[in-house]
């Protein structure tokens, strides 16, 4: 059943870029399917592309004739699905919770205020300029991840990663939203629990993997 995971993915989405890392931990083979989101209007808007997610957002995972649509919950069904791989969620209720808040720190109160359509929306029906976009995004992450990097540095369950020893859900959904804030211009050095964990996950060929720089439609060298 492995064989037939297809992710629509787009190289800098860092919703895809959390799913990429969660299949590469479990090691499930995949094809990846480029859906380009500026391109054209974005492809994702195409009729072809919306009959398989009507929000015309990415990642949509197929496993065979089954689709599936938002990133968390693709990689919970990922985790139970192919249980018997690598577990991205912890043993006991306690520790789920934990790691669940952590990666919703990221996926619902940091990542959607400073995704590519609310980037689009403020320049064109407010007229906002890419200095100000610019200053939103940092604001935005750096608000979060002060809250992250306590969340971190305060708890005995943190270990090599945001969760003891191995990489979880948390440090999938973290690693793509370092990277959006080393793009925009953050300062890590303000959270050193959080640059620590990156650098851990990034030594990790299934980390390495993912990344945007990696992808089969990320821009060549200019």
């Amino acid at each position: 059943m492995a064989g037939t995971l297809k992710l629509y993915s787009y190289w800098r989405s860092s919703a895809a870029y959390r799913v990429r890392v969660a299949l590469n931990l479990k090691q499930l083979p995949h094809e990846i399917i480029p859906v380009h989101l500026v391109r054209d209007g974005g492809e994702q808007h195409a009729p072809a592309y919306r009959g398989i997610n009507p929000q015309e957002l990415v990642p949509t995972l197929l496993d065979g004739a089954r689709v599936f649509r938002q990133s968390m919950a693709i990689i919970e069904y990922l985790d139970e699905a192919y249980a018997g791989a690598m577990a991205l969620l912890p043993s006991t209720a306690r520790e789920r919770a934990r790691v669940r808040a952590l990666a919703q720190l990221v996926a619902c109160d940091i990542h959607p205020l400073n995704n590519l359509r609310v980037m689009q929306f403020l320049e064109r029906d407010f007229g906002t300029p890419q200095v100000e976009r610019d200053r939103w995004t940092r604001h935005w992450i750096e608000d979060g991840f002060r809250a992250f990097e306590e969340l971190l540095a305060g708890n005995s369950s943190t270990g090599l990663f945001c969760d003891g020893d191995t990489p979880t859900l948390a440090d999938a959904c973290l690693v793509p939203q370092v990277y959006n804030a080393r793009r925009f211009g953050v300062d890590m050095a303000a959270f050193p629990t959080i640059a620590r964990i990156e650098g851990e996950c990034l030594a990790l060929p299934a980390f390495d993997a993912a990344r945007p720089e990696n992808q089969p439609d990320a821009p060549g060298p200019t």
